[in-house]
């Protein structure tokens, strides 16, 4: 669907039908509507909806879209608006289709190691449910606040990827409903499958262009009896990072592998108002390592550490404690927000890179810096690649801004594409980073994305104008 579309302008008999369904206090027009309804995170423009509802059931969503279906008119699901692309606005007006209300969590079904919920339930809310029940869920993104239909939406990683998977391959099943308005469940609480294409893993990560997800079925497993983290400071980011391969090449599974720079450090600590265990180097590994036994995590950390200091290492500082680790990880997850807080605005560049290739890429970003005269912050998940990389505006006049901004993105997203990566690691694509997608896959690629949103959504009404 990469022609131009015309569709309906909402008129008051639509919104009349929408408030037959959800009743006038879920339904808003005009000013009624937040701004915040008209952007995520992502800096730039905004594109307010031309009415906003809520939700509360799988049945209103069928109502909704069936009708929207029939009248052509365009409709975007959204959670809490934490995307960084642009995937949960209205560029196309139309109805942006509220998920938060949708926040139940259905079932705990420990027989099967499944978690049952509504899209609405936020990250930080299923972690809460799971204390003290001997199970977790294993994708960890940084972003706590958002929804999991978001991370199911974006298909999110987060720290602990390496080890357990992003998101697609913690999820048994899906509830959604068609841009027609039909519903379905797709896969269930099975372990596994081999009975015809798998719709669920194409639904995740598709950015609500193809279903609306009502329903998950979460993968759980059991908690580790232990846990530990290494922080490892280096002289350098250059030799932190080319400790990576090394560490891989090992055989050595940690939970997470991430990188940061003491720059971005020191942004959390005036952000958080808290002092981290040590910010004398210049660019730190952070390693995480859970196992059912000591024995198992001390042969680990210990590889590790040798590693690390063979990598010319600085030191190695074990985390052991539950508040060390606590203080460790959770300077770590606020990295972005602390960056943010840090200047006037900033755009990110979210790519993947295979692990051999992080060190140059890295290093060649860095350049990026001195190169344009632009601040450059970065940090990531090193171990599966995926690195975040984030220009900032500062006081540069907003021509200026733009120019270096697309300048040095179009940098960035053409060496990715030179070392066998690609645009997005977990954020998405949007409508913000189309350009560079389009750049990467090949014509014949681009023509299957349209076949597969043709097969879902022929009208072209759900969320249109993302991905491709």
């Amino acid at each position: 669907m990469r022609h131009k579309q015309i569709y309906k302008k909402i008129i008051q008999e639509d919104i009349d039908f929408l408030i037959s369904v959800l009743g006038q206090d879920h339904v808003y027009t005009g000013n009624n509507i937040s701004e915040d309804f008209a952007h995520d995170e992502l800096a730039g423009k905004h594109y307010p909806p031309d009415v906003l509802i809520e939700v509360s059931t799988t049945e209103e969503v069928s109502k909704i879209l069936k009708y929207a279906y029939k009248e052509n008119i365009p409709v975007t699901p959204r959670g809490q608006g934490t995307g960084l692309v642009g995937s949960a606005v209205t560029i196309h007006g139309g109805i942006m289709m509220n998920m938060c209300g949708m926040n139940k969590i259905l079932e705990l079904d420990d027989n099967n190691l499944t978690l049952t919920v509504e899209p609405g339930v936020l990250l930080m809310d299923i972690i809460s449910h799971l204390e003290g029940t001997g199970f977790f869920y294993a994708p960890d993104p940084g972003e706590k606040s958002a929804t999991i239909g978001g991370n199911i939406n974006t298909n999110a990683g987060g720290m602990r990827a390496f080890k357990y998977g992003v998101t697609r391959e913690n999820i048994r099943g899906l509830e959604v409903v068609y841009p027609n308005g039909k519903i379905e469940e797709l896969g269930g609480k099975v372990v596994k499958t081999s009975s015809g294409y798998s719709i669920k893993d194409l639904i995740a990560g598709s950015e609500g262009t193809l279903a609306v997800v009502t329903k998950a079925i979460l993968k759980l497993l059991p908690v580790p009896k232990y846990n530990l983290s290494l922080l490892v400071p280096f002289p350098t980011l250059e030799k932190a990072i080319e400790a990576v391969p090394k560490i891989i090449k090992a055989k050595i599974i940690p939970t997470g592998l991430e990188f940061m720079e003491r720059e971005v450090l020191l942004d959390a600590e005036s952000f958080l108002g808290k002092k981290f265990p040590d910010n004398s180097s210049d660019a730190y590994l952070l390693l995480s390592f859970d196992g059912n036994t000591k024995e198992e995590i001390e042969e680990s950390y210990e590889k590790a550490a040798h590693v690390c200091l063979d990598s010319e290492a600085i030191d190695v500082f074990i985390a052991d404690s539950t508040e060390r680790q606590e203080s460790i990880w959770n300077a770590r997850g606020a990295f972005l927000e602390a960056i943010k807080a840090s200047t006037t605005l900033i755009d990110e560049c979210d790519v993947v890179v295979p692990r051999d290739r992080i060190a140059d890429f890295v290093k060649y970003s860095t350049s990026l810096r001195d190169k344009y005269n632009i601040r450059i912050k970065s940090f990531g998940h090193a171990g599966d690649g995926n690195l975040h990389i984030y220009v900032l505006k500062d006081d540069l006049p907003e021509s200026e801004w733009e120019k270096k901004l697309s300048t040095v993105f179009q940098c960035l997203y053409d060496k990715t594409r030179k070392m066998g990566g690609k645009v997005s690691g977990e954020h998405g694509i949007g409508y913000a980073k189309i350009p560079y997608l389009r750049e990467s896959v090949k014509e014949t690629g681009l023509d299957i994305f349209a076949g597969i949103k043709a097969a879902f959504d022929p009208k072209n009404i759900l969320n249109p104008g993302k991905i491709f």
